[in-house]
C-alpha cells in the first residue's frame, strides 16, 4: 500500500519528535508506515531508532522496553491482530511518554478498542488534521509522562497537508507549558484536570501550526431541535432546518460540560453517529459519553438519545440526511440507526504477493500431489474472502468443514451399501472406494467411475444423491496450510497452536527464510519459538525439519510422510533470503552454513512409528539441539508407574469413589435438611463486594444471623449474579466496601457497570426487587473537601442506582465508617437491627450459639503443625490456586499466593480465574550466598518463575510469577542449592539479617555467624515443610509427635523480625525490626556482644490511630553468648502476651506499649534469669549502602553494584543478570545482599580483580554514578502481583526520581543523598517511614506523603500530605528542596532540616506519629488550602 498524505506527515512528525518509533507491519504487502519511515531513516538528518515488527507480533513487550525514552511513538494500521496484543500492556504504557498512531480506513472499532485504558484519544478526519493532531499528541505525551491515542484516517494521495519545518518540532516538544495549572488540588486522572491539560498542548500546538484544534467542530441550526454528533468520516456538509452537527475531534477527555456545551435548551433529539462496524459491544463508546453526560445535567427536560452506525457518507444527499432525521424521530430510543451505506463486503482486495523463491517448495508440493492439491489459505482466495483467507484459523476452519463433510459421504457410502436394491458392480465400486479412499491415486480414479455409475442408475436411495452431492470429495485430497516463521514468535496469537492441537489430518508448511548470517541481528529480545519442538510435546503431531538446497531427497521424503499421516502434521522449511533479488547461489551457500554447523537439523518425527513399535525420531543431518534430546531423554513417570504397576491406579481409584459416594450422601442429607428449615422463611439475598475481606465477613456474618433467625438465606458476591438474577430476587442486601478513589472492589465491578449502563438506557428491570445497601469506608481517608464525595462512594452510588433502576428500599442505607470509635461496627449496629425488623424476625429469640469466625490463629491450631490441606492443594489441576486456608499457612512455608493484577480485569471479562501465581521468599540469614547458590537462583528464576528475582529488604531472594504445578520442583531446587523457605514469611521469626560492612570482614563475619545462630535457634521445628515439598514421608502417626518447643501449636501472634546492625553503617533499620542486635567491638576491634533494640515496626493501616510505626527502644547490653538466649525470650515474652484477637494490633511493637516498657523489659529478664547490663555507647551515621570498590582489612575486595529497586533482569542497556551470571561462574569469594536492595560481590582475590572488573565493565555493572537521590532510594514490589498493593511502587519510582533528580540537579544537589522509599501500600516492606522523604499508595496514582525522617533511621518520619499525586509531589519538593539547598547548614540532612525549617513535627515516639501531621503553620494542609 503506497502511503497517502495523511500517513507520510503522520510518520514524519512520529520519526522527528520521538527517540524510538516502533512500527507494525501489515499483513499483505509493505506497510505505508514502513516506506516513509525507512526513506527518513535513510536521510542524511537521522534522529529516531525505528523498529519494525512482522504482522501479529506483540507490540507492547518492545514498547515496554523502551519505556525510558524521552518520547515513543508506536504507528500501525488498525488491525485486531496488531491491536489486540497491546491491551494487555496499556495499563502499564500508559503512565509512559509514548503516542499510539493508529490509521484506520472505514472502521474505528479495532482503534478505539484501546482507548479505555488511556487517558488521551485524538481522533483527525482529514490528512490535515492528522498533521496537527501527531503534533499536539507528541506534545502532551512528551510533557505530561502519559499516553496518547491518536487515530487518523488513511485518506489518499490527493490531500494537501502543509508540515511545519523539522527544526520547528524540537522546540515546541521542549517548551514549557503555556497556560498554567489549576490551583486547584485534584487527581491527575479527573477529566477536568486533563481536559486543561489537552487545552494547554493545544495552544501550544496552534501557535505553531496557526490553525485552531478544538475539541469539537460545530456547524448547522443555531436553534437545532436535533443535534447529530459524529465520530468518524462523515462529509454532512448540509444547512437543514433545525437540524445541527458536532463532528467529534477529542474522544478523551470528553467532560459533561464540553458535550453539554453543544446540546442547547432547545434540543429535543439527540443522536450520536459512529463508523463502528465490527464494535463487539452493545453500547458504543462515545454514545455512552453523551447519555452520561446528559444524565448527570441539570436540563429541564432530558432530549432523547440514539445510537447510530455512521456509513459512507461521500455520496450522500441532503435530502437523504433529512430523511434519516425524521426516520430518527419514529423510531424507538433503542433502536440503532444507520446513516450512509456500509463498507462493501464484496471489494475487492489484492492478492497479497508470493515471493518467488517459495517456489521451490510450492511446486514440490504441486508435483507430489497433482490434482489433489489443496492449499487452504491460498493466496487467490484474497479476492473471494478478504485478508482472513491467509490466516491459519481460516484454513483451520476450512480443513475441519472439509472433514466433517467427507465423513459424511463415508457414511453415505456405508448406508448405500446395505441397500438390497444397489447392482452388484456399484456395490463392488462403492466397496472399492471404502477401502482406497484415503489412497491419492486410487481414491480419484474409483471416485470418478463411482460418480459415473450412480448418475447411469438413477437411484432413489438419498445417499446416493449424498455421494453425488459431495463427489467433489470423492479424491483423498492433500490439505496444506503455508505460512512463514512470524507465526513463531506467538504460537497463540497467530492459530498455529490450534492447528497443532486439533488432530485434524492437516498439514502446515512453515518457511524459516532468517539467513544464518544474520540469525542474530533480529530483536534479541523477539523469542522464536521452537515450533517443531512445541509440535513434538503434543505427542500426536508428525514433525519434520527440511532444507530443500541441503537435501532435496530428505524434502520429498518428510512431505510424503506427512501427507500419508493421519493428523496434525508440521513441516519446517528452511528457504534463507533477504530480497526476491538474492541469488540462488546464495541461498544455497546460507542453507549449508546453517545445517553444517547445526542452526538448522534435519530430522522426522513421526508417532505412527510409535505406535508401530519402531523408534519414531529419524535423524537426517549430524546435529540435534539439545532441546530435541532432552525431548528424546524425558519420561514421563506417571505412565511408567501405571504400566508397570496398574493395580496402583485402580487402588486410587477405587478409594477416591468410595469417598465421593459417603460425601454425597452427606451432602444430601445437608440439603433436605436446609430444605425443611427454609420452608416457610422468606428469602434473603446477600451480596457483597470486598477486596481486602472485610465486607466479606460482614456479609457473611448477616447472612449466619439471618439463618438462625429462620430466614433462607444465600451469601455470594456481586459478580457472581447477573442483573437478570439479581431481578427474580425479592430481598437483597448488599455489603460493599470502597476501592481506589471511590470505585467498587474488584469482584462487585462487573454488575456495578451493568447497573449503571442499564440506568442510562433508562430502564427499570429491577421494579420487584427490595434492597438495603450497607457501605464501608474511611470519612478521613481523602482528608480534603473536594475529595469528600469518595468517601464510601461505592455504597451510596450503588444505593442510588438500585432506587433509579425500579428497586425499593426496605431499610435506609447503612455506612460505616473506620473513624468511629468501633470502625465500621458502629454504624452496623444501627443498621442490622433495621433488617431484621423489614423481613419481620427482629422479636425472633436467638437461642442457637452464632458460629465463631474463622481466624488466623484457628487455622494454625487446626493445621496439623502448618501442613492443612496444601498438599492436596497442589495435586487439585482444576485451579491454579490454593484453599484460602492453606495460603494463610504457605506463607510459614515461604510461600505467597498472588495474581497479575494487569489483566486481572481481563480474565474476568473472559470467565476465567485469576491469573494466580505465588511469591517465594528464601531464608537466607545475613544475606550470605556462594557463587554457585547465585547460578542455581538465576536458573530458578528462569525454570520455575517470571525469568526476573527481586533482593529484598531483608536480604534474600524473591522469586514472583511461579505457577502451581512449579512450586514444589522449585522448592526443591531451593533446598538443592543448600537452602530452604521455611520461615521465610508467617507468624514466626523469619530472616534475620546483619549489617553489610566490607571493609570490617571480620566483624561482618562475627555478626554473619550470630545471625544463623539465631535464625537457627527460631527455626519452627515442624517436619510438614520436608514432608509437603521434599517428600521426606514420614510413617503413620509420626505427623502426631510432631512438636514446636518454642512456638506452641499456635505460633506467634504476628510477624516477627530480628536484625544486626554494625555501626556506623545502620543500613538494616535495627530500629525497625522486632528485635535489633547493635555490635559493640572491645578495645581491640573484637565483637564484645550487643545493644539490645525491642519494639520496632514499620505497618500500618490507613487512617487507623490504633495503628503506627515505631522505633525500637534500647533495653541493655548482652555478650555474644547471650544474644541467642535473649532473642528467644524475648519472643516468647510476645508469644504469650500478643494480642491475638485483631492481627492489626499484634506486632510485638503493641504488646510493649500495652504492658509498658518497664514491665516488658521485667519481664524477660525474669525469664532469662539475670538483668542486661547497661547499654553501651554506639554512633550511626548513616543507613545507606557505601557504592563502589572497597579494600577488607583481610586485603579482600568487595564491590557493592547499584540494582535499582533490587530487580534482577535483563533489560535494554542493562543485562544485569546475564552480567552477574557471568560473575558467578568465576568469582571464588561470596555475594551479600543488602537490605537497600543492592549487592556486593565479595571477597575478591586481587588476582581476580581484573577479570571481575572486565565483565562489570562489560555489562555495565560498575556505574555507580547515579544521582545521590536514586542510590538511597527503595521500593517494594507492588502491582502486579502484590495483593494488597494500593498503587504502583517499584515500577513507578524510577520514573518519579527521574523528575524530583532534575529539581536536585537544578540545586546543585546532584550527589547529596536524600533517603526517599516508596510502598504500594500502608504495610511498610521498603521501611518507608524512616526515610527522610516517603510516598505510601492509597490509590492508583495517589500517595500519603511524608516528612523528617532520621538519615540513620533513628526517627520516624510524619504524614505531611494525605493525598498527593505526581504533579503536586513535584510542586511541593521544587520550593522545598530549592530551600534546602541554600539554607542547610554544613552536614544537616534532608529530614533533619525540613523539621528545623518548620514544614514538619518531629515524632519522637511511635504513639505520637498521628500527632500533628499535615505539616507545621504555614506549611499545614488547611493552611496551604486556605
Amino acid at each position: 500500500m503506497p502511503a497517502s498524505s495523511s500517513v507520510s506527515a503522520v510518520s514524519r512528525i512520529a520519526y522527528l519528535a520521538s527517540d524510538v518509533v516502533v512500527n507494525s507491519l501489515s499483513p499483505t504487502g509493505p506497510s505505508p508506515f514502513q516506506t516513509v519511515l525507512n526513506a527518513l531513516a535513510s536521510s542524511a538528518d537521522s534522529r529516531a531508532a525505528v523498529t519494525n515488527l512482522p504482522f501479529g507480533a506483540n507490540a507492547g513487550d518492545t514498547l515496554l522496553r523502551h519505556r525510558s525514552a524521552r518520547l515513543l511513538s508506536y504507528t500501525a494500521l488498525a488491525h485486531p491482530q496488531v491491536l489486540n496484543h497491546l491491551l494487555l500492556h496499556l495499563p502499564e504504557l500508559s503512565a509512559t511518554s509514548t503516542v499510539f498512531h493508529i490509521a484506520v480506513t472505514d472502521d474505528l472499532s479495532d482503534a478505539l478498542a484501546l482507548q479505555s485504558s488511556l487517558p488521551f484519544v485524538l481522533y483527525s478526519r482529514t490528512a490535515q488534521q492528522a498533521h496537527d493532531h501527531a503534533l499536539l499528541a507528541s506534545r502532551l505525551a512528551f510533557i505530561e509522562s502519559t499516553a496518547v491515542l491518536h487515530i487518523f484516517h488513511v485518506g489518499d494521495e490527493s490531500e494537501q497537508v502543509e508540515e511545519v519545518d523539522a527544526d520547528r518540532i524540537a522546540p515546541f516538544l521542549y517548551a514549557e507549558r503555556q497556560s498554567p495549572r489549576s490551583s486547584e488540588q485534584k487527581s491527575a486522572t479527573d477529566p477536568s484536570v486533563l481536559l486543561k491539560t489537552y487545552q494547554s498542548a493545544a495552544f501550544a500546538t496552534v501557535a505553531l501550526v496557526r490553525r485552531p484544534l478544538r475539541p469539537f467542530t460545530q456547524h448547522g441550526a443555531s436553534e437545532p431541535h436535533t443535534v447529530l454528533f459524529t465520530l468518524g468520516r462523515a462529509a454532512l456538509n448540509y444547512d437543514i432546518e433545525g437540524v445541527s452537527f458536532v463532528d467529534v475531534s477529542l474522544l478523551k477527555p470528553l467532560t459533561p460540560s464540553t458535550i453539554l456545551s453543544a446540546i442547547s435548551p432547545s434540543v429535543t433529539r439527540v443522536v450520536v453517529l459512529e463508523q463502528l462496524h465490527h464494535w463487539s459491544m452493545k453500547w458504543t463508546p462515545l454514545y455512552l459519553e453523551v447519555v452520561s453526560a446528559i444524565q448527570q445535567s441539570e436540563l429541564d427536560s432530558s432530549p432523547v438519545v440514539q445510537s447510530g452506525i455512521l456509513g459512507d457518507t461521500t455520496t450522500i444527499t441532503q435530502s437523504e440526511v433529512e430523511e434519516f432525521v425524521q426516520r430518527a424521530a419514529s423510531e424507538a430510543p433503542s433502536t440503532r440507526l444507520a446513516l450512509g451505506s456500509p463498507p462493501s463486503a464484496q471489494a475487492a482486495v489484492s492478492a497479497p504477493h508470493v515471493p518467488k523463491h517459495e517456489a521451490a517448495y510450492t511446486k514440490i508440493l504441486a508435483n507430489l500431489f497433482s490434482g489433489r492439491l489443496e492449499i487452504l489459505n491460498s493466496p487467490e482466495l484474497v479476492s473471494l474472502q478478504g485478508e482472513i483467507a491467509t490466516t491459519p484459523e481460516f484454513a483451520l476452519g476450512r480443513a475441519r468443514g472439509e472433514l466433517e463433510e467427507r465423513e459424511e459421504l463415508v457414511d453415505a457410502v456405508r448406508e448405500l451399501l446395505r441397500d438390497p436394491t444397489v447392482s452388484i458392480e456399484l456395490h463392488s465400486l462403492l466397496s472399492r472406494w471404502l477401502g482406497a479412499k484415503e489412497d491419492g491415486v486410487k481414491s480419484k480414479q474409483i471416485g470418478d467411475e463411482l460418480a459415473a455409475a450412480l448418475e447411469g442408475e438413477k437411484l432413489s436411495n438419498p445417499a446416493a444423491q449424498k455421494i453425488l452431492v459431495l463427489r467433489r470429495l470423492l479424491p483423498a485430497r492433500s490439505r496444506w496450510i503455508i505460512g512463514s516463521d512470524a507465526w513463531a514468535y506467538d504460537l497463540g496469537a497467530s492459530g498455529l497452536h490450534h492447528a497443532i492441537a486439533s488432530r485434524l489430518n492437516v498439514n502446515i508448511l512453515l518457511l524459516d527464510t532468517t539467513p544464518y548470517t544474520t540469525r542474530n541481528s533480529a530483536d534479541p529480545h523477539r523469542r522464536k519459538q521452537d515450533v517443531g519442538l512445541y509440535a513434538m510435546n503434543h505427542g500426536d503431531v508428525f514433525v519434520a525439519s527440511t532444507a530443500v538446497y541441503s537435501s532435496y531427497a530428505q524434502v520429498l521424503q518428510s512431505i510424503m510422510e506427512a501427507d500419508r499421516y493421519n493428523g496434525p502434521s508440521v513441516v519446517l522449511a528452511y528457504l534463507p533470503y533477504n530480497t526476491e533479488q538474492t541469488p540462488a547461489l546464495e541461498i544455497l551457500k546460507e542453507t549449508k552454513l546453517a545445517v553444517d554447523s547445526g542452526y538448522w537439523p534435519l530430522y522426522r518425527w513421526n508417532p505412527a512409528k510409535e505406535r508401530e513399535g519402531k523408534e519414531p525420531f529419524s535423524l537426517d543431518s549430524d546435529f540435534v539441539k539439545n532441546e530435541l534430546q532432552q525431548f528424546l531423554d524425558r519420561q514421563n513417570h506417571l505412565s511408567q508407574l501405571t504400566r508397570s504397576k496398574p493395580e496402583v491406579a485402580a487402588e486410587l481409584v477405587g478409594s477416591l469413589g468410595e469417598s465421593l459416594k459417603q460425601a454425597r450422601k452427606q451432602r444430601a442429607q445437608q440439603a433436605y435438611n436446609d430444605l425443611l428449615n427454609a420452608i416457610d422463611a422468606p428469602p434473603l439475598t446477600v451480596l457483597y463486594g470486598s477486596d481486602g475481606g472485610r465486607a466479606e465477613k460482614m456479609a457473611k456474618r448477616l447472612a449466619t444471623r439471618g439463618k438462625l433467625r429462620g430466614l433462607s438465606t444465600t451469601v455470594a458476591t456481586m459478580d457472581s449474579v447477573s442483573v437478570e438474577d439479581l431481578a427474580k430476587e425479592e430481598m437483597i442486601v448488599f455489603v460493599t466496601s470502597v476501592a481506589g478513589q471511590g470505585e467498587f472492589p474488584q469482584n462487585g465491578r462487573t454488575l456495578a457497570k451493568a447497573l449503571n449502563t442499564l440506568a442510562a438506557r433508562g430502564e427499570k428491570p429491577l421494579t420487584n426487587v427490595r434492597f438495603s445497601v450497607f457501605g464501608l469506608g474511611d470519612s478521613h481517608y481523602w482528608p480534603r473537601p473536594e475529595d469528600a464525595h469518595y468517601y464510601n462512594k461505592a455504597g451510596k452510588d450503588l444505593d442510588g442506582r438500585l432506587e433509579q433502576l425500579g428497586a425499593q428500599r426496605f431499610a435506609p442505607l447503612g455506612l460505616g465508617d473506620d473513624q468511629d470509635a468501633d470502625g465500621p461496627e458502629t454504624g452496623y449496629q444501627a443498621w442490622e437491627p433495621l433488617i431484621w425488623k423489614a423481613l419481620g424476625v427482629d422479636a425472633v429469640e436467638v437461642k442457637e450459639k452464632e458460629p465463631e469466625p474463622i481466624t488466623n490463629e484457628h487455622i494454625k491450631v487446626a493445621s496439623q503443625y502448618l501442613r492443612g490441606t496444601i498438599a492436596e492443594g497442589l495435586e487439585d489441576n482444576t485451579t491454579g490456586a490454593l484453599a484460602p486456608s492453606d495460603t494463610q499457612l504457605t506463607k510459614f512455608h515461604g510461600i505467597y499466593q498472588q495474581d497479575d493484577r494487569d489483566i486481572r480485569d481481563e480474565r474476568q471479562a473472559q470467565g476465567a480465574e485469576p491469573a494466580y501465581s505465588f511469591m517465594i521468599r528464601v531464608r537466607m540469614p545475613g544475606g550470605v550466598c556462594s557463587p554457585e547458590q547465585w547460578l542455581m537462583m538465576d536458573q530458578i528464576a528462569d525454570e520455575h518463575g517470571n525469568g526476573t528475582f527481586k533482593i529484598t529488604t531483608r536480604q534474600t531472594f524473591q522469586f514472583h510469577g511461579v505457577i502451581k504445578r512449579h512450586l514444589k520442583s522449585a522448592i526443591q531446587d531451593i533446598n538443592r542449592a543448600l537452602l530452604d523457605t521455611l520461615a521465610a514469611c508467617g507468624d514466626v521469626n523469619r530472616n534475620v539479617i546483619v549489617s553489610t560492612v566490607p571493609s570490617l570482614s571480620k566483624l561482618h563475619r562475627q555478626a554473619y555467624e550470630f545471625a544463623k545462630r539465631v535464625s537457627e535457634h527460631l527455626l519452627p521445628r515442624t517436619t510438614a515443610y520436608h514432608e509437603i515439598w521434599l517428600d521426606k514421608k514420614l510413617v503413620a502417626g509420626d505427623a502426631l509427635k510432631d512438636v514446636e518447643p518454642l512456638y506452641g501449636e499456635f505460633y506467634l501472634p504476628r510477624k516477627f523480625k530480628v536484625a544486626v546492625a554494625i555501626p556506623p553503617n545502620n543500613d538494616v533499620d535495627v530500629f525497625a525490626n522486632d528485635v535489633g542486635f547493635i555490635a559493640i567491638t572491645d578495645k581491640n576491634g573484637e565483637l564484645a556482644g550487643f545493644n539490645v533494640t525491642a519494639g520496632g515496626g514499620m505497618g500500618v493501616t490507613h487512617g487507623n490511630k490504633k495503628t503506627y510505626p515505631r522505633t525500637g527502644d534500647i533495653l541493655g547490653f548482652c555478650t555474644v553468648a547471650q544474644g541467642v538466649d535473649v532473642a528467644e525470650k524475648i519472643m516468647l515474652v510476645q508469644r504469650d502476651n500478643g494480642n491475638r484477637v485483631d492481627r492489626k494490633n499484634a506486632r510485638l511493637k503493641y504488646t510493649i506499649d500495652r504492658m509498658g516498657l518497664d514491665n516488658f523489659k521485667a519481664e524477660v529478664e525474669r525469664r532469662l534469669g539475670y538483668q542486661l547490663q547497661p547499654a553501651r555507647p554506639f554512633t550511626f551515621d548513616r543507613n545507606i549502602d557505601d557504592l563502589g570498590w572497597t579494600t577488607g582489612e583481610d586485603g579482600k575486595h568487595h564491590f557493592t553494584c547499584f540494582i535499582e529497586n533490587g530487580r534482577i533482569q535483563d533489560e535494554p542497556e542493562r543485562d544485569f543478570k546475564a552480567g552477574l551470571r557471568e560473575i558467578a561462574k568465576v568469582h571464588k569469594g561470596a555475594f551479600r545482599l543488602t537490605a537497600n536492595q543492592h549487592l556486593i560481590i565479595t571477597d575478591v582475590a586481587t588476582e581476580e580483580l581484573p577479570t571481575i572488573k572486565r565483565i562489570l565493565t562489560q555489562y555495565k555493572l560498575d556505574n555507580v554514578s547515579q544521582s545521590g537521590l536514586r542510590l538511597s532510594s527503595s521500593a517494594c514490589v507492588a502491582f502486579p502481583t502484590c495483593g494488597l498493593a494500593m498503587a504502583e511502587s517499584e515500577r513507578y519510582l524510577p520514573i518519579l526520581i527521574d523528575k524530583v533528580e532534575k529539581i536536585c540537579e537544578e540545586n546543585g544537589l546532584r550527589n547529596d543523598s536524600i533517603v526517599m522509599r516508596m510502598t504500594g501500600c500502608p504495610n511498610g516492606c521498603a521501611r518507608p517511614y524512616l526515610a527522610e522523604i516517603a510516598f505510601v499508595g492509597k490509590a492508583p496514582g495517589v500517595y500519603l506523603m511524608l516528612l523528617g525522617g532520621g538519615y540513620y533511621g533513628q526517627r520516624l518520619n510524619k504524614i505531611y500530605r494525605e493525598s498527593v499525586t505526581e504533579p503536586e509531589i513535584l510542586a511541593i519538593l521544587r520550593p522545598m528542596i530549592k530551600r534546602y539547598a541554600l539554607e542547610r547548614e554544613p552536614g544537616e540532612h534532608f529530614g533533619d532540616w525540613v523539621i528545623r525549617a518548620g514544614y514538619i513535627a518531629p515524632t519522637l515516639a511511635g504513639k505520637e506519629w498521628w500527632d500533628r501531621m499535615g505539616g507545621e503553620g504555614e506549611y499545614r494542609e488547611a493552611a496551604v488550602a486556605a
